[in-house]
């Protein structure tokens, strides 16, 4: 579907004859070779001028140039005489000759060629041999030609493509073999044409070269293949007609070589082997007079393998290949041509008088009509020589070489455009489109109007004044006037790099278009990108190479090129290496194209996209909710059809997916869309709601009231059955959109409803709602046998109204609304058992509220059944209801209240005996749950047993109330000496000991620790790489055949220094959770609860463990100070003195450790990473209140 367009050209005329060219790499310049007044000047074209290198006397007659080439390394060039002189001429001498003969063959040179990387020279000579010859021109091999040579290759035609191998039927192939052909070629020379040249041409990487010539002995043109060595690989089949040249593809292993016959000419391709691969016809010259005149005189293809040049006598033609056609796409009349060696496209043209040289600059290009919609119908037109091929792709995706329309042409075409007639539609709404073509000789213009299929019309033709190319026409350049954003054009380099007036957006580019909001380009890893078009270049935004999460980019197959783009139809036209095309629909445009109709209000025509492209309808509501909800009855009225209204209800779900999947990518309209709040929850059903209002507005259609009932959230069946029973009872008329009529159309709209829900629950829905017709309906729509709920409903019809809806209610386990039929049937003892079958209490307690007789006999049940359940603390509370104060004193009891159940004993009354033994058993539990204040109390108030509240007190730290116990117990027998001296002493000195353990403990454990947290972050900040690997090799050094390529394993915890903070730097939170199973959470969650020694979470726990200490001595702080106190009062002073010391040091050490280990940088590092957090706030050290004559000043 490509095109050559000219993009540069110049030339130089009136000029000496031109001999030869040559390219000199390094400088891009051309070399040429002049004859002037016997002597031969070898000159540099460049700066538009030619600038002499050497100048010197041509040598005797003939002196025919055969080859000539320039290296660019050394700054010197190779030319080799038909005489058999081999000259090199340096343009920077040093120390050598400038001009000098480094060899000369007696026997005259035929044809000579240098390898592609200018090491080897192969010369033919006219005795027949072939010379290998070094950059210094030493003899590598001299082989002569023989005989024998023709029978290296043992050629076997199996005749693929021919006609004898073709399907003929059983007895057709049965009667001859296939791979015998009717005739066999012997390999005749061709009767016209033949001017006995011999032709050498290398493959394209070096390690090959064929040679074309005459055998004498056989009287046959032979292609003989050697290796680089010199070695003979293979010789040609015998082909009749074939001719001199002779072109290998530098990118294959076909070799291009020309077949003349009396009617007809071809070219015929060539395998390694010396085998036929194919051919294709060459037209007929239109201005060759005689037969001379149209001779095929060289074959060329250029450096990539895409055009292959055929230079005739007087012209040169371009020829490419796609989808295995041959288009002849340049027909240029000067008939030398020169390839450069690097540039692809790049050539040189000597005139038929040698006295104008051209260089020219092509590139491949589509002539492509308007992308602006709604003129986007895709038209392209491609150059087949006389032949316009044209495609109007948005009315009919031919594949090439086929077309929609032809035209045929008076000369051959050498570039062409398609622009509008006219910007405005003409009646029958379709475009017309003018076709200018270029010609070698002229110009010519045609109308195309796509209403008709009618062939395009000429209009009009204009001769050229001269016979160039195209000398004072116009050429087209790839950088195209249109093809800007704002005022900086987009141009395509031809080294891959596609740039926004000053800015680079893209390297590795192929192919790109340009549409009214996108910039489309491929790229050399074979995605496809768009990019939208802002104001400035600056803000355009070239998405990542993420198809999987960009709907900016997407997976193309290799080497796709961009060909045209629809953006009415959303489609974009690429075409493949081999010429095949393709027409996607990328989500980039299908996207913007629905958003911009829906902002249109257009949603009968968002709503068939969405359809077609498989795009998620929660988008048309989604894009604009608050309009969409108000314009649903305009949805309604554009859609149209049931079917099409049914599609959009059913899809919804609460899912945002214009926040989500079809996130906006353009950067302003995201952060507006970022800036909308969140719509509430219950979007379906807001949407249903609304479809609801407008559906019984319009009274459209009963099935479209159904589905926007039953797709609620959840759905609501029971509504959709209701209206099914509505309209068969007559309550409701809809439009007549159904034909069926009466109880056939009920059957279609039961049929509808039970293909949008489950059939068994709509069953069961429709019998909760006691309409036995509707049921049989719905069962008659499901895989339910007849013998099963035939019975069963013509049972239910026998019943009373009020036993049938218990009866259904209690099938259907709707237990709490079958319990109001028994209490409306007064079966008062049958609804007792049912209510503690269902545990239905509460229920029944609700039905009774007002019958104190049987609201008892419930709750006697529910009590029961309370404490069964061990809910005590509820149990009590019925049962102290019912007047039943043992059943309340013993789940009080249970419950663990003390206080209720000791009240409520007291006052049954309970015997002193079970009193004092329940009051014994309520302390123990309390000393057992630690819960000594209680003890204590139990023990003073209904025990009387003043020693042993006054050991609770003094274990709960409350020595005061343990005092005034002993001061209360002056009337016992025993004295408040005897209590002081055997329970409340032993007390403190109890509590002593412990509190002196416990910071004893606290002493070490921040001896220990402190200094290790201060270890490990010094290693950190000396080596945080070894720090957080763990250094598991102990500072030895890794062996270097260790790889350290990112794997799944590898990367699953993110980088070093995130693996360990569950903080990433890409991704979501949503990612990083999918990527880590919960095994390997619980795993990583012991990790760090062990805090094991050297491992990357021992830091963590040491903080951790220091911040758990400080809160344990800030709690006991109070208890210190109570026991310093009290021991004091008993003159304990020393002891008071030693407790208070250990207090104070402790709480010094966990002053200093707070400062230390919560107030350096790496602990605010850790802040400023992760945030202000309630587990990452300095715990405070709280201040111990000293006793001032204790002797203990700071």
């Amino acid at each position: 579907m490509r095109n050559l367009r000219c993009v540069r050209h110049s030339s130089i005329a009136n000029v000496a004859p031109i001999k030869a060219t040559a390219w000199d790499v390094k400088s891009d310049d051309l070399v040429c070779l002049r004859v002037v007044d016997s002597l031969i000047r070898l000159e540099r074209w460049s700066d538009d001028d030619l600038h002499e290198i050497a100048c010197w006397d041509a040598p005797q007659s003939p002196y025919k140039i055969v080859d000539a080439h320039f290296f660019g390394d050394t700054e010197s060039a190779c030319i080799i005489f038909e005489n058999g002189d081999i000259v090199e001429v340096r343009e920077h001498p040093f120390n050598e000759e400038k001009i000098e003969i480094v060899g000369s063959i007696d026997a005259g040179i035929s044809a000579a060629a240098w390898s592609p990387d200018e090491e080897l020279l192969v010369i033919a000579t006219k005795a027949s041999t072939f010379l290998y010859l070094t950059r210094e021109y030493g003899d590598l091999a001299n082989i002569e030609w023989t005989a024998q040579d023709l029978q290296v290759s043992d050629h076997v035609s199996v005749g693929w493509g021919k006609k004898e191998t073709q399907f003929k039927g059983k007895k057709a192939r049965a009667l001859r073999d296939p791979t015998i052909p009717d005739t066999l070629d012997d390999g005749r020379l061709a009767e016209s044409n033949e001017h006995h040249e011999i032709t050498i041409s290398w493959r394209g990487d070096g390690a090959y070269v064929a040679v074309n010539a005459i055998e004498a002995s056989t009287q046959r043109r032979v292609i003989r293949i050697y290796s680089r060595e010199g070695i003979l690989d293979s010789v040609t089949e015998p082909v009749n007609g074939l001719i001199g040249p002779l072109s290998w593809r530098p990118a294959d292993n076909l070799l291009a070589a020309v077949q003349v016959f009396e009617e007809k000419r071809q070219i015929v391709f060539f395998e390694r082997n010396g085998l036929r691969h194919g051919q294709f016809p060459l037209p007929p010259l239109d201005r060759a007079q005689e037969s001379e005149e149209g001779a095929i005189r060289s074959l060329q293809w250029n450096v990539d393998s895409t055009v292959l040049a055929i230079s005739y006598d007087d012209r040169v033609q371009l020829w490419t290949m796609g989808n295995y056609h041959w288009y002849l796409k340049q027909e240029i009349f000067e008939p030398t041509l020169r390839w450069h060696p690097e540039k692809p496209l790049a050539l040189a043209l000597i005139s038929r008088s040698c006295d104008r040289i051209r260089r020219l600059q092509y590139v491949s290009d589509v002539c492509a009509g308007p992308i602006l919609p709604p003129l986007d119908y895709g038209l392209v037109v491609v150059i087949d020589g006389k032949t316009l091929k044209i495609t109007p792709f948005r009315q009919a995706n031919l594949p090439p070489p086929m077309s929609l329309y032809e035209i045929s042409l008076t000369g051959t075409a050498n570039d062409v455009l398609a622009t509008l007639k006219s910007p405005e539609l003409g009646a029958s709404q379709q475009p017309i489109f003018k076709i200018q073509v270029l010609h070698p000789f002229g110009t010519s213009a045609y109308l195309l109007d796509l209403a008709t299929s009618e062939v395009p019309q000429k209009i009009e033709e204009q001769e050229a004044s001269n016979g160039t190319i195209s000398t004072n026409k116009e050429i087209f350049s790839l950088s195209r006037p249109s093809s800007a954003v704002g005022r900086h054009e987009i141009v395509l380099t031809q080294y891959g790099s596609l740039r926004a007036g000053p800015r680079d957006l893209a390297r590795g580019c192929t192919s790109y278009l340009l549409t009214p909001l996108h910039l489309i380009f491929t790229t050399s890893q074979h995605l496809l990108k768009f990019v939208h078009i802002v104001e400035d270049p600056e803000d355009l935004e070239v998405p990542p190479d993420t198809p999987e999460s960009d709907e900016r980019c997407r997976s193309i197959e290799r080497g796709a090129k961009l060909v045209t783009a629809m953006p009415s139809v959303f489609a974009v036209v690429l075409q493949m290496p081999r010429g095949n095309l393709e027409t996607i629909y990328p989500r980039a445009l299908v996207l913007e194209g629905i958003r911009g109709s829906i902002d249109r209000r257009n949603y009968r025509k968002a709503f068939l996209a969405c359809r077609n492209q498989r795009v998620d309808m929660n988008i048309l509501h989604d894009h604009q909710p608050d309009r969409f909800i108000s314009s649903v009855g305009m949805f309604i009225d554009q859609i149209k059809k049931v079917e099409h209204i049914d599609l959009f209800l059913s899809s919804l779900r609460e899912e945002d997916v214009s926040k989500t999947m079809y996130r906006e990518t353009l950067r302003v309209e995201e952060r507006q869309q970022n800036d909308r709040p969140d719509a509430p929850s219950g979007k379906v059903n807001r949407i249903c709601d609304a479809f609801l209002e407008a559906l019984y507005t319009r009274k459209v259609n009963v099935k479209n009231v159904i589905t926007a009932q039953v797709c609620r959230s959840p759905p609501d069946l029971d509504a959709g059955l209701m209206e099914i029973v509505r309209l068969r009872d007559g309550k409701r008329s809809y439009a007549d959109t159904i034909k069926d009529k009466g109880s056939d159309q009920v059957d279609a709209t039961v049929e509808h409803i039970c293909f949008l829900a489950d059939v068994n629950r709509l069953y069961d829905n429709a019998l909760g709602l006691y309409d036995l017709r509707l049921t049989l309906l719905i069962a008659q729509q499901s895989q339910k046998d007849p013998r099963e709920y035939l019975p069963f409903l013509q049972n239910l019809q026998r019943l009373e109204s009020s036993r049938q809806k218990f009866s259904i209610d209690d099938g259907l386990g709707r237990f709490k609304k079958a319990i109001r039929h028994l209490c409306d049937l007064n079966a008062f003892e049958e609804l007792k058992s049912y209510t503690t079958r269902h545990n239905l209490h509460e229920e029944a307690l609700g039905l009774y509220r007002y019958d104190e007789d049987k609201f008892s006999a419930i709750m006697q049940l529910y009590a029961e059944h309370l404490k069964t359940t061990s809910r005590c603390r509820e149990a009590a509370i019925a049962f102290h209801y019912l007047d039943d104060k043992a059943q309340a004193s013993e789940c009080y009891r249970l419950a663990n209240q003390w206080q209720d159940c000791l009240s409520i004993a007291s006052s049954i009354p309970m015997p002193a005996d079970q009193l004092h033994s329940l009051a014994e058993t309520l302390a123990q539990s309390s000393i057992e749950t630690k819960d000594y204040r209680a003890a204590a109390t139990i023990h003073l108030d209904y025990l009387r047993d003043f020693r042993s509240a006054a050991k609770c007190f003094c274990k709960a730290y409350l020595f005061a109330e343990a005092f005034r116990t002993i001061t209360l117990s002056s009337s016992q027998p025993e004295s408040q000496a005897d209590l002081l001296t055997s329970v409340f002493d032993p007390g403190l000195t109890e509590n002593m000991a412990s509190i002196t353990e416990l910071l004893a403990d606290c002493k070490a454990q921040l001896a220990a620790q402190v200094p290790r947290i201060r270890e490990l972050r010094e290693k950190k900040k000396e080596d945080p790489l070894a720090f957080l690997e763990g250094d598991i090799n102990e500072g030895k050094d890794i062996p270097d055949d260790v790889s350290l390529a990112p794997t799944d394993a590898s990367t699953m915890g993110g980088s070093l220094f995130t693996r360990y903070t569950n903080r990433t730097t890409t991704g979501t939170a949503e990612t990083g959770a999918s990527r880590r199973s919960s095994k390997n959470r619980r795993r990583e969650e012991r990790k760090k609860a062990r805090g094991k020694k050297g491992s990357v979470y021992e830091e963590e726990y040491l903080v951790n463990s220091v911040r758990r200490l400080v809160e344990r001595v800030n709690s006991v702080g109070d208890e210190v100070g109570r026991l310093v106190e009290w021991m004091v009062r008993r003159k304990m002073v020393e002891r008071a003195r030693a407790v208070e010391g250990a207090m104070v040091e402790v709480v010094g050490m966990c002053g200093k450790a707070v400062d230390e280990v919560f107030g350096g940088e790496p602990f605010n590092e850790k802040i400023a990473q992760e945030g202000e957090h309630e587990k990452l706030k300095a715990p405070v050290v709280k201040e111990f209140g000293r006793l001032p004559f204790l002797g203990l000043g700071s």
